[in-house]
């Protein structure tokens, strides 16, 4: 900061040095003129000019100092108060930035907030004829029928799911609750929401029988699963899907592979990015690119680490690594 100080007064010194160049030029000029005596007067000059240059520096770069380490939350309120005419110019035009940009960060929140209440509302009432749907796809006697219809619904079930969690995941603090949770009884959960789906692509589930319960959110962690499952039934066809759990460096670990097609090695770092589907065109049809990324966001909201490992042709591998009991902490607190 004393740099950026020196190079902002650098026409101070320029002109400081020329004026006693110009007195040593003249005393050289005049004989009469004791070049001893304009020495002496140039050196205190110097030393004057200097500590007042330190002492300027000192009172001026303190403003400035804390201003270029104000982190822009704003909170003007850590930046020093302004001691000079132009740093009160400078101070008030910061805070008056703040505080169009508070007003307008208010008015985007409850805008938002809005939205995500006017969609929650939405979901849940179209909620309501998707129930009668069900009833009616029930009572269907042509089973093929009801299988392609049971098949339809369930995914505009998972979409509507899709939207409804991506407007909540921004506030999810605000909505979770830790709990010990039958991880067994809500992977079987999951699948039988599914069920329809896996009957019409001949997949069946192998689910390891070491799957003790887990401390976190059921809601979210369903979620989670869900699209997990989602995501391993709609690129396989006629296999099984295997889940298992294991405890690796004190960590349990939950594990949902398939047998599909894969992933690309190009797509295998993106694929949990928001809106990325495939750089296979042929094979994302009907993909939306938010299941997986939303599951990383909830993943990590719960401190649970999401990994994925696949091989083109011979299936991907999802591994749910759920964090140590003290490491717990991190996520009640919040």
């Amino acid at each position: 900061m004393i740099r950026m100080f020196l190079v902002e007064r650098k026409s101070w010194v320029i002109f400081f040095a020329a004026c006693q160049l110009m007195l040593l030029f003249i005393a050289w000029l005049d004989p009469q003129i004791a070049l001893s005596s304009v020495l002496y007067i140039v050196f205190l000059e110097t030393i004057a000019f200097l500590l007042f240059l330190f002492f300027r520096a000192r009172k001026e770069v303190k403003f400035y100092q804390s201003l270029s380490e104000w982190d822009g939350d704003l909170d003007t309120s850590e930046i020093t108060r302004p001691r000079t005419p132009f740093e009160q110019i400078v101070h008030q035009a910061v805070q008056a930035q703040a505080e169009h940009l508070r007003a307008e960060t208010d008015r985007n929140a409850s805008t938002v907030q809005e939205e995500q209440d006017e969609l929650t509302a939405w979901v849940h009432e179209v909620k309501t004829p998707m129930t009668a749907m069900q009833l009616i796809i029930d009572r269907l006697q042509d089973e093929e029928a009801k299988v392609s219809l049971n098949y339809e619904w369930l995914r505009i079930h998972h979409l509507l799911d899709k939207q409804l969690h991506e407007k909540r995941i921004g506030n999810m603090e605000n909505d979770v609750y830790m709990e010990n949770v039958d991880l067994k009884r809500l992977i079987f959960q999951e699948i039988k929401a599914i069920q329809p789906w896996c009957i019409q692509k001949g997949i069946g589930f192998d689910v390891s029988p070491g799957v003790p319960a887990m401390v976190t959110d059921a809601k979210w962690l369903s979620f989670i699963l869900r699209q997990l499952l989602v995501n391993a039934v709609q690129y396989s066809c006629g296999t099984d899907i295997s889940i298992s759990g294991k405890i690796a460096d004190g960590r349990f670990q939950l594990s949902v592979a398939d047998k599909g097609r894969g992933i690309d090695p190009k797509d295998l770092p993106r694929i949990f990015e928001k809106g990325f589907t495939s750089s296979d065109r042929s094979q994302n049809r009907g993909a939306t690119g938010l299941g997986l990324y939303l599951a990383k966001r909830a993943a990590e909201k719960l401190n649970i680490l999401l990994t994925v490992q696949s091989v083109p042709g011979a299936g991907s591998t999802f591994t749910l690594i759920f964090p140590e009991r003290n490491s717990l902490q991190q996520i009640t607190g919040m």
